[in-house]
């Protein structure tokens, strides 16, 4: 397994003298995204760079939205995000020429907050992390070409199939609950991901 002080030796080296640096982190749930993000921006720390992270959890709709349309049950899938808005808001970190509020997802209230965190202009290294960022429907298509260095993150279906039910178990829910977020949703949703994503200048089988 490529360590994170491999990847972000590659991340400088492509960096060169760029100002802002944009890294975008795809791949289906649990494949491990939010940690190796969360790595990599401690390695750059650690080399006295600035680097932010930009969670995509941050644009899931409403559950009152996701109600009303029917699509409570199918939280997760891209349909569920404010995917125009995270488009938008990265459109805007790529520029790199102001200071960008951010929302932030409060995963114990199940609600977005919109606006809860700001990313500063200085700040060289924005780490964005999501499903669907390399996704080829619209609108996430139109992320193609915007990120200056990509990383999929795509482990074996048995290993997302084990790590989806340890997350859903540590809910206390029900075994047909977690049968039904498991078959029904979200390892549909992963091999939709799997499928129909556009390569990545890094691919990582596990993280």
């Amino acid at each position: 397994m490529i360590s994170p002080s491999t990847i972000v030796d590659a991340i400088q080296r492509r960096a060169g003298d760029a100002r802002r640096f944009l890294v975008g982190l795809a791949g289906p749930p649990a494949a491990g995204k939010s940690t190796l993000a969360e790595a990599l921006r401690d390695g750059l720390l650690a080399r006295r760079e600035s680097a932010e992270i930009l969670p995509m959890d941050g644009f899931h709709l409403d559950n009152s939205i996701l109600a009303e349309r029917g699509l409570l049950p199918r939280k997760g899938i891209p349909e569920t995000f404010d995917g125009r808005g995270f488009v938008d808001i990265v459109h805007a970190l790529k520029r790199g020429d102001d200071e960008v509020f951010v929302p932030v997802f409060d995963r114990s209230r199940e609600l977005a907050i919109n606006a809860a965190r700001a990313i500063s202009h200085e700040t060289r290294f924005v780490l964005a992390e999501g499903n669907y960022l390399l996704l080829k429907d619209a609108p996430w298509d139109r992320l193609d070409g915007v990120f200056d260095f990509t990383i999929f993150v795509g482990p074996p279906y048995a290993v997302l199939e084990e790590r989806l039910r340890r997350r859903w178990m540590s809910y206390d829910l029900p075994e047909d609950q977690i049968g039904w977020k498991l078959y029904g949703n979200d390892l549909p949703n992963g091999k939709r991901i799997l499928q129909n994503s556009r390569p990545a200048d890094l691919h990582i089988d596990l993280f």
